[in-house]
C-alpha cells in the first residue's frame, strides 16, 4: 500500500464515518477525546509552549490526531516538555537513541497533548519523491495528489520522520527551504508551484547512532543537521548493572506479575540491552518486549518458558544466538 493510498483511506473512513453519524454522537466522541486527553495532560506541562486551545484544525485532519497514547515514563528528564519547548521555539528538533526507548512513542503522546495532526514516514521504507510530495493520477494534469510532506506544509501538525538517518538525499535535500528562514517547498512536480510553511506545521526526526549494527544508516547531511536546533539524547530506563525500580513497578503494575519475577525480567532485559549496545547482539528489548515477557509469565508459565515464546526468538533468528541469550536469561534465575 502507498502511502497516498493509507492516507485516502483513512480519510474516506474519516468522511464516512461523519455522514454516518448523527451530530450527537460525534459530538460525543469529541468530548471523551477532550476528557482522555485532559487526564492525560494532568502528568504533563507543556501548555505554555504548545496550547491544544491555539490550534485549529478541520475534522478530517483531527482524525490524524494520536488517541489513548500512553504515558511516557521517564527519570526526570521531562523529554515531553524539552520536545514541546524545541518545537514551539524553534519548530523542529531531533530525537537520538537505540530501538526501544520510545522515541516514537514519545512523539505520539506530544501530538495528542498538544492536539496535533501526526504525519508518520518511516525513512527506511522504500519510499519515493512521488509518494512524499505528490504526483498526477490519470491522464493530463486535472487530478494531482498531495504526498504526505506537502499535506503536512499546506496544513500543519507534527510531520515525524522516523530513522531519519536512512533517509533518501534527495528527499533530504527537498527539506532544507522548509527548514530554514524561507519557511517555503518549491513543488517541482507541480509546474514549480511555491507552498508556504503552515504557521503551525512542526518537524521532529528520529534515528538510531550511526554505527554497523544499523543497516543502513549513515551520517545526516551537514546542510540538514544545521537546521536541526535542538538535540535530545534517548536511552532505556535500565542497562547492565543500572536497574532502574521503575521499570520493575511499571511492569508489576500492567502484568499482574510478583516483584521478584519483574525484578528478574528487567535485569535480564538490562543485560541483553548492554549487550545489543556493545554490538554483541542485534536486538535489545523495549519496556513494550519486557511487557509482553511478563504477561506470558503472568498466565502461569515459567519465566524461561515465557522467554522462548517471547524475547529469545525475537532477539534473532539464529539459534546460536538463541542459545547466548538463554544463557543470560538462565543466569539471572540462577541468582534469584
Amino acid at each position: 500500500m502507498t502511502i497516498e493510498s493509507g492516507l485516502e483511506k483513512k480519510l474516506k473512513e474519516t468522511s464516512s464515518s461523519r455522514i454516518n453519524s448523527d451530530k450527537f454522537s460525534l459530538n460525543l466522541k469529541i468530548s471523551k477525546l477532550k476528557r482522555n486527553t485532559h487526564i492525560l495532560s494532568k502528568n504533563y506541562d507543556i501548555k505554555k509552549y504548545l496550547d491544544s486551545t491555539k490550534f485549529s484544525f478541520s475534522e478530517q485532519y483531527q482524525e490524524l490526531i494520536p488517541k489513548d497514547t500512553p504515558p511516557y515514563l521517564d527519570n526526570g528528564e521531562k523529554y515531553v516538555e524539552r520536545i514541546a519547548r524545541a518545537l514551539a521555539f524553534f519548530k523542529q528538533c531531533s530525537l537520538i537513541g537505540p530501538s526501544g526507548t520510545g522515541k516514537t512513542h514519545i512523539v505520539y503522546l506530544v501530538c495528542e497533548l498538544a492536539g496535533l495532526p501526526m504525519w508518520e514516514i518511516n525513512c527506511g521504507l522504500q519510499t519515493s519523491v512521488f509518494d512524499l510530495f505528490g504526483r498526477y493520477v490519470g491522464l493530463g494534469k486535472e487530478n494531482w495528489i498531495d504526498g504526505l510532506i506537502t499535506s503536512w506544509c499546506r496544513h500543519g501538525g507534527i510531520l515525524y520522520l522516523d530513522e531519519a538517518n536512512m533517509m533518501k538525499q534527495d528527499i533530504a535535500t527537498r527539506l532544507n527551504p522548509l527548514l530554514d528562514q524561507r519557511g517555503h517547498m518549491v513543488l517541482t512536480e507541480k509546474d514549480n508551484e511555491i507552498i508556504q510553511r503552515h504557521k503551525d506545521a512542526f518537524l521532529i526526526i528520529s534515528m538510531n547512532p550511526v554505527s554497523s549494527e544499523f543497516a543502513g544508516t549513515k551520517p545526516i547531511n551537514a546542510a540538514l543537521r544545521r537546521r536541526m536546533s535542538v538535540w535530545l539524547n534517548f536511552d532505556y530506563m535500565s542497562v547492565g548493572q543500572k536497574i532502574d525500580e521503575k521499570e520493575i513497578e511499571l511492569v508489576v503494575r500492567l502484568t499482574g506479575i510478583d516483584h521478584k519475577s519483574a525484578e528478574i525480567i528487567i535485569k535480564a532485559g538490562a543485560e541483553l540491552r548492554k549487550q545489543y549496545k556493545t554490538g554483541e547482539l542485534s536486538y535489545g528489548p523495549s519496556v513494550g518486549d519486557l511487557i509482553n515477557w511478563a504477561k506470558v509469565v503472568a498466565d502461569g508459565t515459567t519465566i524461561m518458558t515465557a522467554a522462548e515464546e517471547t524475547i529469545i526468538t525475537l532477539t534473532s533468528d539464529e539459534l546460536e544466538v538463541q542459545q547466548i541469550v538463554k544463557k543470560i536469561i538462565q543466569k539471572f534465575l540462577d541468582i534469584k
